[in-house]
């Protein structure tokens, strides 16, 4: 049996734009991209602490300190909303005991401030 567990997170990035007549995706910084682990094409799930709005999406490279939701997405936020982007992965039950997701604080400029392993101690 596989459960869905977080892989990745970016907590609290700053929405710097919203294009509805993009194709669809996240523009994400390149940074924030390497520092999570995403990976381009990826889905990811987006929570906006500013209005509850949690939808899906894939990602894409963006330009340096670009959060930007595109498509169908741009109708979930407003530059300068904040929101938190995970990605997931399926793994044994014996996987998910060593399992340890990477967690990416940003500021308010989507610089990243912290990165660290979640603790697994709960997971025993």
């Amino acid at each position: 049996m596989n459960i869905s567990l977080l892989r990745t997170k970016i907590h609290r990035a700053t929405v710097t734009g919203a294009d509805l007549n993009y194709e669809g995706s996240v523009s994400i910084c390149p940074d924030l991209i390497k520092a999570s682990g995403l990976l381009m094409n990826e889905r990811v799930d987006i929570y906006n602490c500013n209005n509850g709005a949690r939808f899906s999406t894939y990602v894409i490279k963006g330009k340096k300190g670009e959060i930007c939701l595109n498509g169908a997405a741009a109708r979930h936020v407003q530059k300068g909303d904040l929101v938190i982007i995970c990605s997931y992965c399926g793994l044994s039950m014996d996987e998910a005991k060593k399992h340890e997701p990477t967690v990416v604080f940003v500021n308010a400029k989507n610089k990243v401030t912290e990165k660290r392993k979640e603790d697994r101690k709960n997971n025993k």
